[in-house]
């Protein structure tokens, strides 16, 4: 067994499963997935082979963003259940050989960059300036205008639209949210507020948590003076200003210290958001083990291939060489000195992949899913799977209409362009058809409906009325289904999974990138020690033709895992051709 640059470690090896709570499986039928309906299916999590279960926020929250603004750390929200039904389902994942990890245990400030406005940090904080948790957040006087209009502190814009301050009457001063009014920006710079965030963690690592997912944990740090963003949109007041905000100048010194208070005395998994930020060195700082950080983190270079600047629900296209590109970028960056990858295509905040990467149309869906898996377990890095994605489920259909949108980046968004073009005709009625043909591609609500468990109502979801609307489809398209059919995408993500846990050289090998220039085949080549791995996948419809001759020596080479369902016959030639959106991987 040869070694890799940085030495083995189990997280690095473990396949990590996502579940959105609330839409994954209701216990009692009020609509609502829940902590015991998640324990329901454990053999299924354990059976697909997932080592690590990651629950998005299942914290006290209002829900103002689905759980991302946490009114108290220390409790589970009466709707997904109790600390008792956690501690169950924690029972139940480890008698299973799993673990279990949280997200934004530190959204405190992890997400823990803001709270709840209904926090009781919060409450008191708002309560007086002279109230001792008022700098445990961001506050700060008006501006005036020249004709005396009072303004917020800058021309910072919220991510979800609008000013990133909100006014508070009471003290007559501006709190900052980079997200929705009712998510306030928690002040890292005092330290009284990072011994908070550690003490939340110690609490959840005493429960029983095996790690935790940071959200958006680069924007902790806040550059000083909190100056106005540079103008990039003349046609608004409010400017974008992660420049003053992402990668901030105390970042990884706030890291470090949590990696020195609480991470560095368990043997956790960690994994950090990191939006914002494409540049590979700036990211590399939370990741290489000689900083003593973090694991890894969440990059979105790829996951933005096919969005423009200006709006991450909007859509552009996107070529086959601009995604190799990305690829190959992370596969190799800074390997000798121990950085590791997050590697996903789906989660909570992104549309279905096969519906973005693959082919989702009936001919292809199924074929074009099982490709992408293909080219997922076979990266180095730790394999990320979200609900639903080991079935193929896709993106619901362009006739929804905007009622059907519940996340509320997507409602502020269409809210914002239809006042812009109401406003410039002059009050009559506009066409937002676009705004629906960009949604039905891009928007985050794709991945949050009720997951697809049988073909009875609501696909098996709730007996009640499901919190958000069942995707059409889900009579051909479910677990039930799937689980007697070995043709399925979920028999082959089974098959698939196995397939990377057998060979240490799709996790650890080295990556060499062929074909650089073909817009349709991504080839690559994978080799640790003596051993070696070959992936072919084709991106279209139509059958491809390439040459191997980059690859090198052909002998030995054995077909272990493909998409069109039968063994390959012999070895590899000096050229393979491949079906539409076939994928095939050969080890030796």
């Amino acid at each position: 067994m040869s070694d890799p640059p940085s030495p083995r470690a189990w997280w690095k090896s473990a396949i990590v499963y996502q579940i959105y709570p609330i839409s994954f499986f209701d216990s009692n039928g009020d609509g609502i997935g829940d902590l015991n309906g998640i324990h329901e299916k454990l053999d299924y999590l354990k059976d697909l082979g997932v080592d690590v279960l990651w629950l998005s926020p299942i914290y006290s929250s209002p829900l103002a963003d689905m759980g991302y603004d946490i009114s108290d750390y220390r409790n589970i929200d009466p709707r997904y259940g109790t600390l008792e039904d956690y501690d169950r389902l924690l029972k139940g994942v480890h008698q299973r050989g799993m673990k279990l990890i949280f997200v934004d245990v530190t959204r405190m400030d992890l997400v823990a960059n803001h709270t709840s406005d209904e926090h009781d940090w919060f409450v008191q904080s708002r309560s007086s300036k002279d109230d001792p948790k008022r700098d445990w957040y961001i506050w700060r006087p008006p501006k005036y205008d020249v004709d005396g209009e009072r303004l917020p502190p800058n021309n910072w814009k919220s991510v979800f639209q609008g000013s990133a301050w909100e006014y508070d009457d009471k003290t007559g001063e501006y709190y900052l949210h980079l997200y929705v009014t009712k998510q306030p920006d928690l002040n890292w710079d005092n330290q009284t507020v990072r011994d908070a965030v550690w003490d939340v963690m110690r609490f959840w690592i005493n429960r029983g948590c095996d790690g935790f997912r940071m959200d958006v944990i680069n924007i902790i740090s806040k550059t000083e003076g909190l100056p106005d963003a540079p103008e990039v949109d003349p046609t608004q007041y409010y400017q974008p200003a992660s420049m003053y905000f992402a990668n901030g100048p105390r970042v990884h010194e706030y890291i470090k210290e949590m990696n020195q208070e609480v991470l560095s005395k368990h043997d956790l998994i960690t994994v950090g958001e990191t939006p914002f930020t494409h540049e590979a060195s700036e990211l590399a700082a939370y990741v290489l083990p000689k900083n003593k950080e973090l694991n890894m983190v969440f990059h979105f270079e790829l996951m933005d291939l096919d969005s423009p600047d200006y709006s991450p629900l909007a859509h552009k296209a996107w070529k086959l060489t601009e995604l190799k590109a990305i690829v190959r970028r992370w596969q190799q960056y800074k390997r000798e000195e121990g950085f590791w990858n997050a590697v996903f295509i789906e989660n909570h905040d992104h549309s279905r992949s096969v519906s973005r990467f693959g082919n989702d149309s009936s001919t292809w869906r199924s074929i074009s899913a099982k490709m992408l898996s293909i080219m997922e377990i076979t990266q180095t890095g730790t394999l990320y799977v979200y609900q639903g994605q080991e079935l193929g489920l896709k993106n619901f259909p362009r006739s929804w209409g905007i009622e059907e949108y519940k996340d509320v980046a997507s409602q502020n968004y269409w809210n914002l362009i239809l006042e812009q073009r109401k406003k410039a005709s002059g009050g009559k009625e506009v066409d937002m058809s676009d705004m629906l043909d960009d949604f039905q591609r891009k928007a985050r609500d794709h991945a949050r409906m009720p997951m697809q468990w049988d073909d009875t109502k609501h696909a098996g979801f709730t007996t009640g009325t499901p919190w958000m609307r069942v995707n059409d489809d889900f009579v051909e398209c479910n677990a039930s289904a799937q689980a007697g059919d070995k043709d399925s995408v979920l028999s082959f993500w089974k098959r698939a999974i196995g397939t990377r846990k057998q060979h240490d050289v799709l996790i650890y090998g080295d990556f060499e990138l062929l074909l650089a220039e073909n817009e349709q085949v991504f080839a690559y080549k994978r080799t640790l020690g003596p051993s070696s791995a070959l992936v072919l996948l084709n991106f279209q419809e139509a059958e491809a033709t390439v040459s191997l001759a980059e690859v090198g020596e052909l002998t030995g080479y054995k077909f272990v895992l493909g998409n069109y369902g039968e063994e390959e016959r012999g070895g590899l030639r000096e050229t393979a051709s491949l079906r539409g959106y076939e994928g095939r991987l050969y080890v030796k």
